[in-house]
């Protein structure tokens, strides 16, 4: 059967018996990883019927930039046309309920975003901001794993990913609204977009196609336009700050914004590498932190200096209904993974149990490819020869053949947790070096490791002068007559003269 004979082209009347639009939060890996979020199961918005619009490479539809907004974001998406009415339908069953896969726009503008409170009513409700077609695919003649969507800004190809992958399949998406509300004939479900989503402004053309097999939606066509009616003042006026630029744009890069303070700016790791963890410790002693340590773990690479910031992941005892639900597919441990970003340590809560795997050849491997500085968990870890011979190092307990499943269930991600006896939070620096790991505070970083750095100036000058045959006693540490010759002594020193190895 050939394409043109099965393929339709959408129009107005398709669209007037729409009831409900819903769309998914996030559904991509490869959004999941830009955002630097996870969801552990799908989450909805709903979109008002009359924001849908028609658009085609031959006649474009119009979506207006609202007068005062500076920021109106378009997202490729795949969409879904219901054909048969769907309440309690399960996952064997789902798909049969749609009948046609079509391109769409999920536009909307960040500039509202702060007034809906996550609605997103105002911000992604507007009269256009649903563009969709030209044309409908089948879905009874297409594999729903094996579609393809592509963006272009412009005529730039800025979106371009399959749903090989997704974190929710589209008959999970189905089935799961279904456990609740009715889906009627007619209503359309938006499936999420992928990374490179970005923001349009007045003239700009956004086109979106969607293809599986030999089939092809067309380029759902739709130019911007600049809005001339001002908001009135009795509702919420548009307003935006750098945050909504970076989530807009995708990243602070893309927004042209200057890179933001992570709590880790080169300068502080450089000098954090620079002190010894003994150095460390001692300064956060006289801060009265004590409990800063994480204990009894082994090095895959002890001679290595670690410096970055925590990413967490909590296991929980295993109990086999709840693994059920948590430990297969995806999984927290699978998203923890899988959005680490450059530089940055995931430590894991393990309970120290030490009967199983927490993580293994593979998984840690996935890691070192997005530039995790580190693995750290107070469990055991698989493969360890494998794991090993990486150039990432790992901090574990013990090796264990034992899958995870045996012990563990992956929880949750980016929280509070406790490893090795330590409190971690999202965020905290961690220092590693053959003599520990420790955690560090991100307030208190800076003025701690320049307190470091004076004390090994220090802890040099003493040194040589035991070296040179003096006595600790009223050296170590130094009253006042020697304080008195080590400010000598420093005077003295170029800047490189007085570092400590």
């Amino acid at each position: 059967m050939t394409v043109e004979f099965r393929t339709q082209e959408l129009g107005q009347d398709v669209l007037d018996r729409t009831r409900k639009v819903i769309a998914v939060h996030i559904n991509y890996p490869s959004r999941a990883a830009q955002r630097g979020r996870t969801p552990a199961q799908p989450s909805y918005f709903l979109k008002p019927s009359s924001s849908l619009a028609l658009g085609s490479a031959e006649v474009p539809g119009m979506v207006e930039r609202p007068a005062g907004c500076e920021l109106l974001g378009y997202e490729g998406e795949i969409a879904l046309v219901i054909g048969k009415a769907a309440r309690r339908v399960g996952l064997e069953d789902a798909w049969s309920h749609v009948e046609w896969v079509t391109a769409s726009n999920d536009l909307g503008v960040y500039d509202l975003r702060y007034a809906d409170k996550g609605s997103n009513v105002r911000s992604k409700g507007g009269d256009g901001f649903t563009p969709v077609g030209p044309a409908l695919i089948p879905a009874d003649a297409v594999d729903p794993a094996a579609l393809r969507i592509r963006t272009w800004h412009n005529g730039d190809l800025v979106q371009d990913d399959t749903t090989e992958d997704l974190l929710f399949p589209f008959a999970q998406l189905v089935a799961d609204l279904s456990q609740l509300l009715t889906l009627e004939e007619g209503d359309i479900i938006l499936t999420g977009t992928p990374a490179g989503a970005s923001v349009a402004k007045p003239g700009d053309v956004v086109e979106i196609e969607v293809t599986g097999g030999d089939f092809s939606t067309g380029r759902l066509t739709t130019k911007v336009t600049e809005g001339t009616t001002p908001f009135a003042d009795f509702g919420a006026l548009p307003k935006t700050d750098d945050t909504q630029r970076e989530e807009a744009y995708g990243s602070r890069e893309a927004a042209g914004l200057a890179p933001a303070s992570a709590g880790l700016s080169p300068e502080l790791k450089a000098k954090l590498e620079s002190v010894a963890t003994a150095t460390l410790s001692s300064q956060l002693r006289k801060r009265g932190l004590n409990n800063v340590s994480i204990d009894g773990l082994q090095a895959t690479r002890p001679d290595r200096k670690v410096v970055g910031l925590a990413r967490t992941l909590r296991y929980v005892p295993n109990r086999e209904d709840l693994f059920k639900t948590h430990g297969g597919g995806f999984n927290a441990q699978k998203r923890a993974i899988d959005s680490v970003n450059e530089g940055e340590i995931l430590v894991m809560e393990a309970r120290g149990e030490k009967g199983t795997g927490t993580v293994g050849d593979i998984l840690a491997l996935r890691a070192q490819v997005r530039g995790a500085a580190a693995i750290i968990t107070d469990g055991g870890v698989r493969d360890y020869s494998a794991v090993a011979d990486l150039e990432m190092p790992t901090y574990f307990a013990n090796p264990h053949p034992a899958v995870l499943g045996r012990r563990h269930i992956p929880w949750d991600t980016d929280i509070t947790i406790a490893c090795g006896g330590a409190t971690v939070q999202p965020g905290d620096i961690i220092v590693a070096d053959s003599d520990g790991i420790l955690v560090i505070p991100p307030a208190i970083a800076e003025e701690l490791v320049d307190d470091c750095i004076a004390q090994e100036k220090e802890e040099v000058f003493i040194f040589q002068m035991v070296q040179e045959g003096n006595s600790v006693d009223g050296l170590y540490p130094m009253n006042a007559q020697w304080q008195a010759r080590y400010a000598e002594w420093l005077a003295k020193q170029g800047p490189e003269g007085a570092q400590g190895d």
